[in-house]
């Protein structure tokens, strides 16, 4: 297996939840090729979470969020690219077959908010604090593809007992 982290890292907690979680459990290579899309907006990340505002798409229809909700969050994306790279190249270090990589984990946490101020009204002052994140991901080598069964071996029966259907007259 092989790691990669980051910390502080400053784009936003929320989409980089829902990032995290659309691909989690893909291969490498077509997770890479996935946020690719998404910074193309030619593929949408799902939000099932964090959905507050968020607008509705049709090409979310393929996913079956709750509303067709979905957003192309692209600072949050290629930051996940960068930290997939950086697996990459620690898995041929380690001398990792890297087509066989699968992201069995990620995981999102909250960072510290950092603070700004922004100038309202009447000489009042509010907050403007922005949402960072830390992201750690772990990849494994899976073993190759499962091969399907051979179509000419034997099926098996099943032993249901046949229901007499009543005719009606």
């Amino acid at each position: 297996s092989v790691k990669a982290r980051g910390f502080h890292l400053r784009t936003h907690f929320k989409t980089s939840r829902e990032v995290a979680q659309a691909i989690k459990g893909m291969h490498l290579r077509k997770a890479s090729k996935y946020l690719k899309d998404v910074v193309a907006q030619k593929q949408i990340i799902p939000m099932r979470r964090f959905m507050g505002g968020v607008g509705r798409h049709a090409q979310a229809k393929a996913f079956n969020t709750a509303g067709s909700l979905g957003a192309w969050p692209k600072k949050s994306a290629t930051i996940v690219l960068d930290l997939l790279k950086n697996a990459e190249s620690n898995a041929e270090v380690k001398g990792l077959e890297v087509d066989s990589l699968v992201i069995e984990y990620i995981q999102v946490n909250r960072a510290p908010q950092m603070r700004r101020r922004t100038y309202r009204a009447h000489g009042r002052i509010n907050p403007f604090m922005c949402s960072p994140c830390h992201i750690e991901m772990i990849l494994t080598e899976t073993e190759s593809i499962v091969a399907k069964e051979d179509e000419d071996a034997p099926k098996k029966k099943s032993k249901k007992k046949k229901v007499p259907t009543a005719t009606l007259r």
